[in-house]
């Protein structure tokens, strides 16, 4: 609503040899009840393109916590999902490496978690709510994506 306090964070989950799962949180807090609440948990894939014939190949990320392994985990298994549904990707995948990619991790060849931390503190104005003072849900997930595409940046 608005004069709520919308915060967005966003990190490297997964980095593939050719994609890479970013995962979103986004919280909103009341200034008059002082209360936290979570708002949604969303997944965004990127995947990178060839650069003038020549393939991109990604880092892996360096995982530093136990939740970090976690995640890593469960990305890994919304990938398999996803490919699952070849016919309904293919467009997407098709310039995308479709083999297993399992990294073995070396410091010296990977991003840090820490890395891809970005947040972003959105206050809920009147241009981004409607005329029940309600903030659009397509402003919310503008945000989304773009803190998204920060975080897989950095990667």
């Amino acid at each position: 609503r608005v004069g709520q306090i919308i915060t967005i964070k966003a990190k490297v989950n997964r980095a593939f040899s050719t994609s890479m799962e970013v995962g979103i949180k986004v919280t909103v807090q009341d200034t008059l009840a002082n209360v936290e609440k979570l708002v949604s948990v969303a997944y965004a894939t990127y995947v990178a393109k060839p650069v003038g014939g020549i393939k991109i190949e990604l880092k892996p990320v360096n995982l530093l916590s136990q939740q970090d392994q976690l995640e890593h985990s469960l990305a890994t298994e919304r990938r398999r999902i996803r490919l699952d549904y070849e016919e309904v990707f293919q467009n997407l995948m098709q310039e995308s490496n479709k083999e297993d990619s399992c990294y073995t991790l070396k410091d010296g060849d990977a991003v840090s978690t820490e890395l891809t931390h970005v947040q972003s503190i959105e206050l809920v104005l009147p241009p981004h709510a409607n005329h029940h003072e309600n903030a659009f849900g397509g402003q919310i997930m503008a945000w989304m994506e773009t803190v998204a595409s920060i975080s897989a940046r950095y990667c």
